[in-house]
């Protein structure tokens, strides 16, 4: 028998007019989330107070702005998002856009999300 903690957890999936996102882990010190973002569209441009983050692609191509920076990945190239840099995640492509998400810091509520531009009209 091993002595790891089992947690149970269900596994949520939000769906947002850009696509979706399903969180896989949800502990004190990080979360991440599966993110799917449908072809030809993007999120909004935004940044954090409270969380650092890393996005991983598996699928797909993202544009990511970064700060003053555009950077273009594919499968199995990543990017590290520091805490208070603008950033945004777009999908130019005709198939969808996934990437996994690690948010690493003190706190990791949908509110610590500034928005600074968004195409759906959200604040």
């Amino acid at each position: 028998m091993s002595n790891l903690e089992q947690k149970e957890f269900l596994q949520i999936t939000e769906h947002r007019p850009w696509g979706s996102f399903t969180i896989l882990a949800d502990e004190t010190d990080h979360k991440v989330k599966r993110i799917v973002v449908k072809p030809g569209a993007r999120l909004s441009l935004q940044r954090h107070k409270k969380r650092q983050e890393h996005w991983l692609v598996v699928a797909g191509k993202a544009t990511v702005t970064l700060n003053d920076s555009l950077l273009t990945l594919e499968p199995g190239m990543a990017v590290d998002i520091p805490r208070e840099a603008l950033h945004r995640v777009e999908n130019k492509e005709n198939t969808p856009l996934v990437f996994i998400e690690v948010q690493l810091g003190e706190y990791f509520g949908e509110d610590d999300i500034e928005r600074l531009e968004d195409d759906y009209g959200r604040k």
